[in-house]
């Protein structure tokens, strides 16, 4: 199949377009491409520096600020300041909410399972919206440093990113206006980047240990035929250099006999702590102390006493690496290389422990900041047929999903996905004693599955009566070699299934394929909005069929008052679904939360009590 492009501005088919690599971190970000020598090269637009801060800060104005400019508010401003998001992507409040003291920003607890929202003013953003803004930002350097249009991208992601982080990270670069190619796995990209896999006669088994901003990853791969093979992963989605500048920052409130109280209340000079850790963190990579002030507050630490706070932390990122080599059925001498990734592998202490567990030294010649974004370049240099000595599987040339609520593609299978491949997702039912539930299969790139192409239907009957919210469903699509998709729809509980087989392709030319592409790149901005409102509108849904359910079934324990109040929430929630804008809809939706935590959580301790007591609220 033909690759294409499309200018964004013009809305024309480009002949050829420069494809490129975009490392997307938790702290910093970066993009790299492939230079008229043929060898990959950050970029650097106009003396900013290679490294974007992964931050956005929402000014009073409306205007939003990104990366460097935007640093300076973490301090000034840091709840309309937003940093860390890639730890957002693809997770509900219940994944975060023992990490949220992490975060100066307001994190939105609907106590569901739904992804999480972030609160800006009277604005409601998703991580995707967020990470969006971040890729847009890189594209604007991209293009203007590189004095071209840039519409095509390969985007890394932590090797163990789940199916709905990478569509996330997918629907992000949608709405930065990239038509992004291939989600790669970091340690690929790092591998690629140390020429590690590029010999198509190279056999190795590697480890990519990876320890950044704010998470780490150890990743065992083998490398055969010029095919990577993640043999396993493991690590800790919240631990990384941040946790080296808590250390510091409560070595120095210690030491200093301050109030953790107070300076809890005074998220300003908590920044400026944080800040300074981090200052003190890099300075002793190469010194042996540091001394600096926080207004009069003396920050005084050495490299001894750091890796005496820090060693515990090393250690954790050591049993996750024991675990991938137990995962693998591998041990440290079965390990060929062993490649640094992340800025705070510059660590002494991180440098000489993993060298010391794995018994060899470690690659370190390339700065672990820009690793991955270089090797990301040589895999869209791959992808733009440039090198023929490394061998690209088959790939599906357009997503494979199915309908959820409110008409939205769900993908499973993205395209440009490599084949065979298997991957699902696990549903639920919306409705109280649901038994059936449809499952209609589409292909195509847009949002709104009218948009896409319906390949099969079926009904799994025989869903046991339950809640809704209490079956789980597990839809499993397995795409083989020659094309043809297996879809398996289970309940979990019951063993209840159904299965259909379907051929993706039946029935579409390339130039129809090609089509459904351009209009997916034409749309996209337009469809992650109309998404968002749909999302938006079912969550709100929701949350009136809840709360009137929970009216009727506990009038006797709520007082009239309460009832009176709830159905204005209700009302003024009802309204506002038909508004057509997302932000209001989200605002009635928290309000209406926040009114009846209170006294869903007196009934709830009502219940408890009663339960003891031999009897039973409904």
């Amino acid at each position: 199949m033909a690759k294409i492009s499309i200018n964004l501005t013009t809305g024309s088919v480009q002949k050829e377009d420069i494809i490129v690599g975009i490392d997307l971190g938790t702290t910093n970000s970066l993009v790299a491409f492939i230079n008229p020598e043929g060898n990959p090269q950050v970029i650097n637009d106009t003396g900013k520096g290679v490294l974007v801060p992964s931050i956005v800060h929402f000014q009073a104005d409306g205007n939003v600020v990104i990366g460097n400019d935007a640093k300076a508010f973490l301090i000034s401003d840091p709840q309309n300041t937003i940093f860390s998001v890639k730890r957002l992507l693809g997770r509900s409040y219940h994944d975060i909410e023992n990490h949220k003291d992490l975060f100066s920003y307001k994190i939105i607890d609907d106590d569901t399972e739904s992804l999480v929202k972030i609160m800006v003013g009277d604005k409601f953003y998703t991580p995707i919206e967020l990470s969006g803004m971040i890729l847009k930002e890189l594209k604007d350097r991209t293009e203007h440093a590189l004095k071209t249009s840039v519409n095509r991208a390969v985007i890394t992601v932590p090797a163990y990113f789940n199916d709905s982080q990478r569509q996330a990270t997918r629907d992000a670069g949608k709405l930065a206006g990239l038509d992004v190619l291939r989600i790669v796995n970091e340690p690929t990209a790092a591998s690629l980047a140390y020429g590690i896999g590029l010999n198509p006669e190279e056999e190795k088994t590697i480890a990519v240990y990876d320890l950044g901003g704010g998470t780490f990853d150890v990743s065992v791969l083998k490398i055969q035929n010029g095919i990577f093979e993640v043999l396993s992963t493991n690590g800790n989605t919240f631990l990384g250099g941040d946790d080296f500048d808590r250390a510091i920052v409560n070595y120095w409130i210690e030491a200093n006999e301050l109030d953790r109280n107070s300076i809890s209340e005074n998220p300003e000079f908590m920044q400026a702590l944080r800040l300074k850790a981090e200052e003190a963190k890099i300075a002793l990579t190469t010194q042996n102390i540091f001394n600096g002030f926080v207004d009069t507050i003396p920050c005084e630490i050495t490299r001894i006493k750091f890796e005496e706070l820090i060693s515990d932390k090393i250690q954790e990122t050591i049993k996750c690496c024991q675990n991938a080599l137990k995962d693998a059925s591998l041990t440290s001498e079965d390990i060929q290389e062993v490649i640094m990734v992340g800025g705070s592998t510059r660590t002494p202490l991180v440098k000489s422990t993993v060298s010391e567990f794995f018994k060899k030294p470690v690659h370190d010649k390339i700065n672990p900041d820009e690793v991955v974004a270089l090797g990301a370049a040589i895999q869209s240099d791959i992808l733009a047929g440039n090198r023929k000595d490394i061998l690209l599987l088959d790939v599906t040339p357009l997503s494979l999903g199915i309908e959820t609520m409110g008409g939205l593609m769900d993908v499973i299978i993205p395209r440009n996905a490599k084949i065979p491949t298997k991957a699902g997702r696990q549903y639920t039912t919306s409705i109280d004693g649901q038994v059936n539930m449809k499952i209609s299969v589409y292909q195509g790139e847009r949002d709104l599955v009218k948009e896409n192409r319906k390949l099969a239907e079926f009904d799994l009957k025989g869903i046991p009566s339950m809640p809704a919210g209490f079956p789980k469903v597990d839809i499993n699509f397995l795409l083989n070699a020659d094309g043809i998709l297996k879809v398996h729809a289970t309940e979990v509980r019951s063993g209840v299934k159904q299965e259909v087989e379907v051929k993706p392709t039946y029935g579409l030319t390339d130039a129809e394929v090609e089509q459904m592409l351009i209009d997916s790149i034409q749309h996209a901005k337009e469809d992650v909005s109309q998404r968002m409102l749909i999302e938006a509108r079912t969550e709100g849904e929701q949350m009136v069929y809840t709360v009137e359910r929970f009216l009727e079934k506990n009038k006797s324990y709520v007082s009239d008052e309460e009832i009176a109040e709830t159905n204005i929430f209700l009302n003024e929630l009802k309204s506002a679904l038909s508004s057509g804008d997302k932000d209001h809809i989200l605002k009635k939706i928290d309000e209406i939360n926040e009114f009846t935590r209170p006294f869903a959580e007196r009934l709830m301790d009502q219940a408890i009590s009663t339960a003891m007591k031999g009897k039973t609220i409904d």
